[in-house]
């Protein structure tokens, strides 16, 4: 009689184990395929709206009636076969092209000031939880100085001072000059427990220097807990980025970004709903997509963290 094993193979390591708990849960795979989905609408932003027949800059002034103060013409906000997604009031611009270019603007902001968090603050959390002494306390007062700072003001403050400079450039350094703390503290907790272990020990008393040991001992350590936090932290790279633009500070029109798009339909959400709900619903999906794929892998790749 043949007996089967339910133990685990041999080669699955923790990351497999990891990835086949994520794959049994519904919010992962949808959560991914809307990720996926706008991800490939913002690298093909430029195919897409070529597609449509319109840039995201060109006015149809016959997509809109001047006798209604620019109302789009035709139900829906003016949705038909020469505009998918209807039109922008008075402007006529195609509101297609400018929610794909939208989505290339602001992820693009988002994930790069995420990159810079997430190196910034790994850094500082292993040299800090792994030297210790003055080290630590000059990054940790760092860190609260950082966390402490009234973030928000102070990028309002820059995005209206700054008018010469790349808007984009700029958003996504002064976002993640205040975003590196949150994960630097999370990975200084990490190194601090990891640093005494016996294989931490052996590499040491081995002749193993402190770069060796911080990237081939320590690092992997703390990969999980990093991983998980960096999925946290995207959707709120994303909704600073729509709240700076909504409040006037960020992209400068006419170049497309979702929060601009929705601090401009506020002025039309009863005469042309779908002008709102449009950017809108693009900008909650894609949060929400995030933040439910950074809770589930909270749960898995760092389960103590996720019940603190």
């Amino acid at each position: 009689m043949a007996i089967t094993s339910t133990v685990a193979p041999a080669g699955s390591g923790p990351w497999q184990r990891a990835w086949q708990q994520l794959r049994r849960r519904a919010s992962v795979k949808t959560s991914l395929v809307v990720i996926a989905l706008f991800a490939i609408m913002a690298v093909a932003a430029p195919l897409l709206s070529t597609l449509g027949g319109w840039s995201p800059e060109a006015f149809d002034r016959t997509a809109v009636d001047p006798y209604l103060g620019g109302q789009p013409i035709g139900p829906l906000g003016g949705i038909s076969a020469d505009h998918w997604l209807g039109v922008e009031p008075v402007t006529g611009r195609d509101l297609f092209a400018r929610v794909v270019h939208g989505a290339q603007v602001s992820l693009l902001i988002a994930f790069t000031a995420t990159a810079i968090v997430v190196v910034a603050g790994t850094a500082a959390g292993i040299a800090a939880g792994y030297f210790g002494g003055r080290t630590d306390a000059v990054l940790s007062r760092l860190m609260d100085l950082t966390m402490s700072f009234p973030s928000l003001i102070f990028m309002i403050a820059m995005m209206s001072v700054a008018r010469d400079v790349n808007r984009i450039v700029l958003m996504t350094a002064v976002i993640g000059l205040f975003g590196w703390p949150g994960i630097a503290r999370v990975v200084r907790g990490q190194t601090l427990s990891l640093k005494h272990r016996e294989y931490v020990d052996a590499a040491r008393v081995g002749g193993s220097g402190p770069w060796r040991i911080l990237t081939r001992d320590v690092l992997p350590g703390v990969a999980g807990p990093v991983i998980a936090y960096t999925t946290l932290i995207i959707p709120g790279m994303i909704a600073t980025e729509a709240a700076l633009s909504y409040l006037g500070v960020g992209v400068r029109p006419p170049t497309p970004s979702w929060g601009q798009m929705i601090a401009e339909s506020v002025a039309f959400y009863d005469t042309d709903p779908l002008y709102f709900v449009i950017p809108s619903s693009c900008l909650f999906l894609t949060v929400l997509a995030f933040t439910l794929l950074g809770d589930a892998l909270r749960d898995v790749l760092d389960p103590r963290g996720s019940r603190t």
